[in-house]
């Protein structure tokens, strides 16, 4: 197979993900890889036309892309992995011109968060603020900054930041806002972007109150329903009993002051009053 027949395919795949057919993506996916095997252009070499690296990198990045809609996290890592090599070539022997390298970083570093892999996470951000010039433009670049972003507000626990910036009209492109769309990419996406924010507010809850009605437990909590309550407090081992959450006594909670626990509801509070106003303006 020619560049040019390479060069028809990775057109056809552009189409077809603009039209979301990602059955005809995958068929076209595969022709483009084994287009490569051909050129032997899987791997840059230094006898690797520029031309035909471009080709490479192009059809790698729409791999990547393709899979993250088709909610296929290793498959997109393989991409990404995949895509490495050609990223660190000098931009005398592959041009960054095209290149779809921030968009798809960004998307691995929101991923890695999706994931809890926070050491991977701040691995990769390191690697590129110091990489070439300095990690310059980071901070403009809208791709790297989401995944940045929520990671601060998760660690700050300002989780109403959090559940804003994942619906999907906020994210900067169709493929991030696959990680708000759909429940989970997988089940660990959901742990991070709206299960920590759940699972945090829980443990600060059950600090915080002894008891709470289940109407304001589903506000706290961003659940749907007082049946979707009840279904959280069991798997999480608290008593439902009429119309109320009773959490388990924590070690020592007994001894605790009323300012102490003045103090620990004013956490959860804080945490989820933005949400409470953007309720609000819905309503």
């Amino acid at each position: 197979m020619s560049e040019k027949d390479l060069s028809s395919l990775l057109k056809q795949l552009h189409t077809t993900l603009s039209t979301h057919d990602y059955t005809k993506s995958t068929t076209l996916l595969s022709k483009a890889k084994l287009a490569l095997l051909q050129l032997n252009a899987l791997i840059p070499s230094s006898q690797t036309p520029q031309h035909t690296l471009a080709l490479a990198r192009e059809t790698l990045e729409l791999g990547a892309l393709v899979s993250i809609r088709l909610q296929y996290p290793s498959s997109f890592t393989r991409y990404f992995q995949q895509l490495q090599p050609f990223y660190d070539l000098p931009e005398t022997s592959l041009p960054r011109k095209d290149s779809q390298k921030s968009k798809i970083t960004g998307l691995y570093l929101l991923l890695l968060l999706s994931q809890g892999d926070y050491a991977g996470f701040h691995t990769l951000l390191e690697s590129l603020e110091v990489g070439e010039d300095g990690g310059k433009g980071l901070e403009g670049d809208k791709f790297v900054q989401y995944p940045v972003k929520l990671e601060q507000w998760l660690m700050e626990g300002s989780y109403d930041r959090v559940w804003g910036a994942t619906k999907s009209e906020r994210a900067p492109s169709e493929e991030y806002g696959v990680f708000s769309e759909v429940a989970s990419l997988l089940p660990t996406t959901h742990t991070v972007l709206i299960g920590t924010i759940r699972s945090e507010i829980a443990s600060c809850s059950e600090k915080a109150y002894p008891s709470l009605p289940i109407s304001n437990a589903k506000n706290l909590l961003f659940l749907d329903s007082e049946g979707s309550v009840v279904e959280f407090a069991h798997a999480r081992g608290w008593v439902v009993r009429d119309g109320r959450i009773y959490f388990p006594m924590q070690q020592g909670q007994d001894l605790r002051t009323e300012k102490e626990i003045l103090v620990a509801s004013e956490q959860v509070i804080e945490n989820t009053i933005g949400y409470a106003r953007e309720l609000e303006t819905i309503v």
